[in-house]
């Protein structure tokens, strides 16, 4: 990304944690600019990234190798429509909008070279996960730089299959609001125990974290991990053969699948 010169249409939190990224990885801050219609939106990430800041998305994009657009869903027929008479040959469109499928942006940008991401909300704190796919038209060295981009926030995951983006979107995409029902149902059922609710919380918290940390660093996978705690009789046991008698994993599956076939739906919806 040295000398990667890019763009960012919309000026959001997910755009903000992105450039944040990089400015901390030691991209320059001329090397950045973005675009978004609010002044005070603009005047803040100016001030925090040191950038320039654009309302007219045509003088944001003039020059840039890489075009991002992190606007909602939403909006984005619109604006990218509104891009299309500015757009230079060549260069690459990243997309973060979730559900709008290449074939829609290609429809409403023309033929441009286009990588698509589902990034999650934990890039705010650059701890975040991305699914990838770039269409045919993508070089190696725009692949590169789309990934080092999103690496700015967490880990860049290439996909094969445009539609695995569907699957990426319930694991990873949604997946944290899964957690964060757990954390909930933990801490309340820990008050129930007779726990004071900040102590509930804290053991929660810090045991969710512990646990994430074991798994990323082990070199066993998360069921070997489980196995080693659940001594026979013993309380994990209880606690995870409660948790199974209840249908726990069938539980999980099905509500995955919910979320990445309503992934499926407003793709169609949205890319109409």
């Amino acid at each position: 990304m040295s000398k990667t010169r890019i763009a960012f249409i919309g000026a959001g939190n997910m755009a903000a944690s992105l450039i944040g990224g990089m400015r901390a990885q030691g991209v320059e801050a001329t090397q950045i600019r973005a675009c978004d219609p609010g002044a005070e939106t603009r005047a803040r990430i100016s001030a925090e990234h040191g950038i320039e800041t654009f309302a007219d998305s045509a003088q944001a994009i003039d020059g840039a190798d890489v075009v991002l657009i992190a606007v909602k869903p939403q909006v984005m027929k619109a604006v990218c429509e509104s891009l299309r008479p500015h757009l230079q040959p060549g260069q690459l469109l990243v997309s973060v909008a979730a559900g709008i499928n290449c074939a829609s942006m290609t429809r409403w940008l023309g033929e441009h070279p286009i990588v698509r991401c589902m990034p999650n909300t934990p890039a705010l704190v650059r701890q975040g996960v991305s699914g990838l796919y770039a269409t045919a038209q993508v070089t190696a060295e725009q692949r590169q730089q789309a990934e080092e981009l999103l690496s700015a926030v967490g880990v860049a995951l290439w996909l094969d299959e445009e539609q695995q983006l569907d699957a990426v979107t319930a694991v990873s995409g949604s997946g944290p609001a899964y957690f964060f029902l757990l954390i909930e149902a933990m801490t309340a059922a820990g008050v129930k125990l007779g726990l004071p609710a900040e102590t509930a919380a804290r053991l929660t918290l810090q045991t969710a974290l512990g646990a994430a940390h074991m798994a990323i660093n082990s070199d066993v996978d998360a069921a070997e991990l489980r196995r080693r705690v659940t001594s026979p009789n013993g309380t994990t046991e209880a606690a995870i053969k409660s948790f199974q008698a209840d249908g726990f994993e069938a539980l999980v599956e099905k509500a995955l699948s919910a979320a990445a076939h309503r992934s499926a739906e407003l793709a169609e919806q949205l890319g109409n």
